[in-house]
């Protein structure tokens, strides 16, 4: 019995230094495994604190305009936002037109005219109507060479394209037009256009943007561009009915009023000061002038046009003793005398601008620029062309009668002009010479000190435009229909929606003259006016050279 009982004992024992064994294994296995290494690692991916970089990631760098955006940022650049690149064209479409420039013309020698950078001729001050010095006989297309030799002194010039707020296209197309109106076909009109089109897509400048940075000047009206036909009896060429050229801004005398790529830009005058002191001494002078005659009209009638009111105004001019007239016609005419047009608008209160062969004239800035103040008779004629240039309150430098009224005889003109009192007649007049630096071109061989001239506003509202233009692509907010100038697209609203009252309140318009204004779209808006000059019309425009009246 004591011997099995031995055996028992040892057998327990073993058992419990086995199961010992076993608790220390599994306390050991516990301790450095599960706690020592605090588990198995788990691949989470890690929770990364932004930065403040993070935060103000560039939304711009995916453009390939974003260079010229953050350069528009820089503060410390004085030229941030204003660098302009100008295209070196083929000399083609530029300077081979002035060396040929007999054939600019059929009616008339611009050689001359395209002297002195675009100037002109000087002007001798014979009968004391000019100051000393600044003026010129300058043609009224000639705007083309004047914007092209401004440009080249412009102080933000750049070569690097990718900094550039806009890019300049020094393409004379006004020039080249000019040359083939008569007598030419459609093939020829159009070549140099299609030409310009073809050399500008191949530029890496145009991919940028597709041409919408891109902007030129043609010193024409802007029906001269926009031939709707392929008929060699239509008017002009097709150059703003390309698809590329749709894509730029293109600056002309006239602008279309349905169309957003063109913008109105002032008809150059005689004047062209060299600095700011020759403005300042000549909008004195035109403060002190005594003004004999309460409104004056220089022009000629439109007998073959049945809606002009050209002859009822020379009838009135004729019947008034405070009218003054200076009829144009065929033959040596005063009108060909810049010192006698100008003469008459500085002795005036008033200037009667009607349409004519086009609904702009040239004549409303030389009046203005004489101080007179402009009586339109057509909203076309102001108001939806210079949105740049002239306050939006037309009011305040414009008195507008209804063609209407003239037609149907509700009044007299000096009888409307009355009722003008003195007083409102003074801040007019105030308001319409402070406006003569920015409707001037200045001398393109100088630089204004502080003014800015009506080379310089241009500029800078296609720069605005275009930099605009880049911030609603770059935040997904761009508009397709009105991506050019805010109140060029309201007036394109007023004359594709003229039902609509929304205008009247935003352009200010007198209530009384809302029926005259929709007749008016409803006739010229829709076809039933041409456009474009007669042949005849524009054969008389051409051979009066420096004037158009």
């Amino acid at each position: 019995m004591e011997k099995g009982s031995g055996k028992h004992q040892r057998s327990r024992l073993c058992f419990l230094l086995s199961l010992s064994a076993v608790f220390w294994f599994l306390l050991f296995y516990f301790h450095f495994t599960v706690l020592g290494t605090n588990g198995p690692t788990i691949d989470d991916p890690q929770i990364r604190i932004p930065t403040e970089s993070d935060v103000q990631s560039d939304p711009q760098k995916d453009f390939l305009f974003a260079r010229a955006l953050r350069t528009a940022e820089n503060k410390s650049d004085p030229c941030g936002g204003r660098y302009i690149y100008v295209h070196d064209l083929p000399s083609q479409f530029n300077d081979d037109m002035l060396r040929d420039c007999r054939k600019l013309s059929l009616w008339t020698n611009m050689c001359k005219f395209t002297s002195n950078a675009g100037m002109g001729p000087p002007l001798e001050n014979v009968n004391g109507v000019f100051s000393n010095t600044g003026w010129y006989a300058t043609n009224q297309f000639a705007v083309d060479v004047i914007f092209r030799n401004r440009m080249k002194q412009y102080d933000c010039l750049t070569k690097d394209s990718s900094i550039a707020a806009a890019v300049f296209v020094p393409f004379y197309a006004g020039f080249d037009i000019s040359r083939y109106l008569w007598g030419y076909n459609t093939s020829v009109r159009d070549s140099a256009s299609l030409a310009l089109v073809d050399w500008l897509m191949k530029r890496p400048e145009w991919k940028v943007m597709g041409g919408r940075d891109h902007f030129l000047v043609a010193g024409r009206i802007t029906w001269d561009f926009r031939r709707l036909t392929d008929q060699e009896s239509d008017w002009g060429n097709k150059l703003l009915f390309l698809p590329a050229a749709r894509n730029m801004s293109m600056l002309v005398v006239e602008s279309s009023p349905w169309n957003a790529n063109d913008f109105g830009i002032p008809y150059p005058t005689y004047f062209h000061p060299a600095r700011d002191a020759d403005v300042f001494l000549w909008q004195d002078r035109m403060r002190k002038l005594e003004r004999k005659w309460l409104f004056s009209f220089a022009g000629a009638p439109r007998p073959d046009n049945p809606k002009s009111i050209r002859g009822q105004i020379i009838d009135q001019c004729k019947k008034s003793e405070v009218g003054k007239l200076l009829e144009c016609d065929f033959g040596e005419s005063k009108c060909h005398s810049p010192s006698s047009i100008m003469q008459m608008f500085q002795s005036s209160v008033f200037c009667l601008q009607p349409q004519g062969d086009s609904y702009t004239r040239r004549s409303a800035f030389d009046s203005m620029l004489a101080g007179c103040i402009p009586v339109f008779f057509h909203p076309g004629s102001a108001y939806t062309q210079y949105t740049w240039h002239l306050p939006r309150n037309y009011t305040t430098y414009s008195v507008f009668i209804p063609e209407d009224d003239i037609r149907k005889k509700k009044y007299s003109i000096e009888e409307r002009l009355r009722q003008i009192s003195p007083e409102q007649v003074k801040i007019m007049r105030e308001e319409v010479i402070s406006l003569i630096p920015r409707l001037v071109y200045a001398d393109p061989r100088s630089k204004l000190e502080t003014l800015k001239d009506a080379f310089d506003v241009a500029v800078q509202a296609v720069i605005d435009k275009v930099t605009k233009l880049r911030r609603d692509i770059v935040e997904d907010n761009e508009d397709s229909i009105c991506i050019k100038d805010t109140s060029k697209c309201i007036f394109i609203a007023i004359f594709q929606l003229s039902q609509q009252d929304t205008f009247y309140t935003i352009s200010s318009f007198n209530i009384r003259h809302r029926r005259e204004f929709k007749e008016t779209i409803r006739r010229d808006g829709k076809g039933g006016t041409p456009l474009g000059p007669s042949t005849s019309s524009a054969k008389n425009t051409n051979l009066r050279g420096y004037t158009i009246y």
